[in-house]
């Protein structure tokens, strides 16, 4: 009897030390594969900033005709120059309105007095280029790259176009002078502005047509951004160094705010003395330009109204300004790189021959394997999509 238990014993043991021993060898060989064989790492992401010239009326000094690329992620340095059409009647350059992306067309869009053209951003070859009844103003796409709306040159007009052929889809009368134009970064709803309204016009994308407007501002409308929830409009207005702000939910104009402790003073471009305003991708800060003082003046906007924090000063006069998509970086049109933490010019655009590039028409395009895959955008648009408390 007692020979039958040691023998089941002997049996049992010898079966759990062959698990065991299965079981460490198999762990064993596991965590050899894991070392063997490593995660893939994240494909690198190149980020180039493509600055669309002349940007500053039609004046060639500052970058020439064309489209200039810059690395973001080495000091900015210049990178390639890219040929591109836009010429007026008289076979000179025309004045670049704007610029503008379509990530699943791959495309990138500059609007000129006279037309638009398509340039493909990975052959880097005009696709086509159309003029449009009234000529073109600063143009913006919509957030799936389908559409585009077209203000006509400070006419009647806006005309919505298909992006992948350039054909029209409709004309919107608002009769304000139409000017400046922002997409809704959820796609239904455009933002247009017009050089001869207080009004500001909101246009739903379903339908293609005027359903609210928000105002009135204090004079006519010049640049201005929103902020990502699309609850709040920053405005630029004629006569005033500051901005104001209206609700687009309500229409309600809400605020006025002042820069203090500056002159308004006389501008060399654009005849109104703050032609320029962005918000910061995480809202916290509005950045104004000031045209007569070449300045930028930055205001706490975690609070409402607006506080000024503090001024950076510029090497030229400023009539734009927008930021990376990450935040890091303030572009104004003068070709100062800002790094927005500490107030400090990191870089200068410059060409291939070291000549300054300046431009007010200017998008950030991200690359993985050499695809485009993101886009930031020419406003300075807040990124920040819940509702704020304020």
């Amino acid at each position: 009897m007692k020979s039958k238990k040691h023998l089941l014993s002997f049996v049992v043991s010898g079966l759990l030390l062959i698990t065991a021993t299965a079981w460490v060898s198999s762990s064993k060989d596991n965590l050899t594969a894991n070392f063997a064989k490593p995660a893939p790492k994240a494909p690198k992401v190149q980020r180039l900033l493509y600055v669309a010239t002349p940007g500053v009326r039609n004046y060639l000094g500052y970058g020439g005709h064309g489209i200039q690329v810059f690395d973001m992620d080495n000091n900015h340095k210049f990178v390639k120059y890219i040929k591109t059409t836009g010429f007026s009647k008289s076979g000179k350059p025309s004045n670049v309105k704007g610029v503008d992306v379509s990530i699943s067309l791959n495309c990138i869009y500059i609007s000129t007095l006279e037309a638009v053209q398509c340039v493909d951003i990975t052959t880097e070859k005009v696709l086509w280029e159309k003029q449009y009844e009234g000529g073109v103003d600063r143009i913006s796409v919509s957030p799936d790259g389908k559409i585009i709306y077209m203000p006509s040159l400070e006419k009647e007009f806006w005309t919505v176009v298909d992006a992948k052929t350039g054909d029209v889809i409709k004309k919107i009368v608002t009769n304000s002078g139409s000017h400046n134009t922002i997409y809704g970064p959820d796609g239904n709803y455009v933002y247009l502005a017009g050089l001869k309204s207080n009004m500001l016009n909101v246009a739903d994308t379903k339908t293609h047509t005027v359903t609210k407007q928000v105002g009135p501002f204090g004079a006519d409308i010049r640049p201005f951004t929103i902020n990502g929830s699309q609850t709040l409009v920053y405005v630029n207005v004629n006569g005033l160094l500051g901005f104001e702000i209206g609700d687009l939910v309500t229409g309600k104009f809400l605020h006025r705010v002042v820069v203090e402790g500056w002159n308004i003073g006389e501008v060399k471009r654009h005849g109104c003395p703050s032609h320029g305003i962005g918000m910061t991708p995480d809202e916290k800060e509005i950045w104004l330009c000031d045209g007569a003082n070449y300045r930028l003046h930055v205001f706490d906007n975690t609070v409402m109204p607006p506080v000024q924090k503090t001024t950076i000063a510029l090497k030229d006069t400023p009539g734009w300004i927008t930021f990376s998509l990450d935040g890091k970086y303030a572009y104004p049109s003068t070709g100062d790189v800002i790094d927005v933490k500490t107030r400090k010019i990191v870089a200068s655009l410059e060409d291939q021959n070291h000549n300054d590039v300046q431009s007010e028409k200017m998008v950030e395009i991200h690359f993985v394997n050499g695809k485009a895959v993101a886009a930031g955008d020419q406003f300075g648009i807040g990124q920040v999509k819940k509702a704020s408390k304020n």
